[in-house]
């Protein structure tokens, strides 16, 4: 699917070969954005024969699992970088876009749709003054709308952090430990992506001065500066997976330590009993002459334990262990 917008706010659906042609004759005059979603065999042609782009870029878009980078051909620069949206599933699924950048027009291909991108070409048809009239800053719109749509997933995972420790805290479960080490694996994944997109772009303000001048400079820092900002953000979001590991097993362990107190307390009150009933059991010849009754025996047995296992209890009270 094909879509054509100028930097006047002209907009072209599903142009053909012959029309696209035409404008790239005169794009001199009225830069133009080509955005060409699931290219199939006539759009890959296209971009070979009427745009004259280099046969690599070709098998570039053809092949996809690409990593964010910038190539500089002669009139034009291929740029890679990707987007990213949380699944159904709470995944994350990462977006390649390839972008031809020259100094009168724009040409993006991607193949999965790009909601993000019709609402910018929404809203450039109802103001087409946000172009300014300058293709260059047509192409800031569109890659400045690209990379912001990583701020949301970001605030996202952020929130599904925080929830992770509010739940860690009133019971750390093993499924709450599988959640931390898939969301620690997204991180990581995501961090990996923006860190090269953000050295992609510290190169690509250098090289806007060639295509664009000093003009655009300034707004290629702005996009710059957002990659930093998330790099930023994506690190802390690591802290915050790292501190929430802490946390569970800080609460596993102070919930063993409960435990395995509760069950020495027991097995300390059993310990004097086991004793004394082993004790009084034996045979011998003066304990069966002195408690020569059996009522007698009972209750000097169990009155013993009973006493050895308040003083105990009072013991463990005093020490602060019960």
């Amino acid at each position: 699917m094909r879509t054509l917008i100028t930097t006047k706010g002209a907009s072209l659906d599903h142009p053909s070969d012959q029309a696209i042609a035409a404008r790239l004759q005169v794009c001199h005059e009225d830069g133009f954005w080509l955005d060409i979603q699931a290219p199939d065999g006539e759009d890959l042609e296209l971009l070979e024969k009427v745009f004259g782009f280099h046969h690599l870029t070709i098998e570039d878009i053809k092949h996809q699992d690409q990593r964010p980078k910038l190539e500089e051909y002669h009139g034009y620069t291929f740029i890679v970088i990707f987007t990213a949206q949380l699944t159904a599933g709470q995944d994350i699924n990462f977006h390649e876009h390839h972008l031809f950048v020259s100094k009168d027009y724009l040409v993006t291909v991607h193949d999965q749709p790009a909601e993000l991108l019709v609402q910018l070409v929404t809203r450039i048809k109802s103001s087409p003054e946000l172009t300014k009239g300058n293709p260059g800053f047509l192409q800031y719109l569109v890659i400045d709308q690209l990379v912001d749509s990583l701020f949301p997933l970001l605030e996202t995972l952020d929130d599904r952090i925080d929830n992770l420790e509010d739940q860690i805290l009133q019971a750390a479960t093993p499924e709450l430990l599988a959640d931390i080490y898939k969301l620690k694996h997204q991180v990581i994944e995501l961090r990996k992506f923006i860190g090269a997109q953000r050295d992609l772009f510290q190169r690509l303000i250098t090289h806007s001065m060639d295509i664009h001048g000093d003009e655009l400079t300034l707004y290629w820092r702005d996009v710059h500066d957002h990659l930093i900002r998330q790099y930023e953000t994506v690190d802390s979001l690591r802290d915050l997976l790292t501190g929430a590991m802490d946390v569970y097993l800080s609460t596993v362990s102070n919930r063993l330590n409960n435990t395995m107190k509760t069950l020495t307390v027991i097995a300390s009150i059993f310990l004097p009993i086991s004793f004394l009933t082993g004790f009084y059991g034996m045979n011998f010849l003066f304990l069966t002459s002195i408690l020569e009754t059996p009522y007698k025996a009972f209750f000097v047995g169990a009155g013993t334990m009973v006493a050895s296992v308040l003083i105990q209890l009072y013991y463990f009270r005093r020490r602060g262990w019960i």
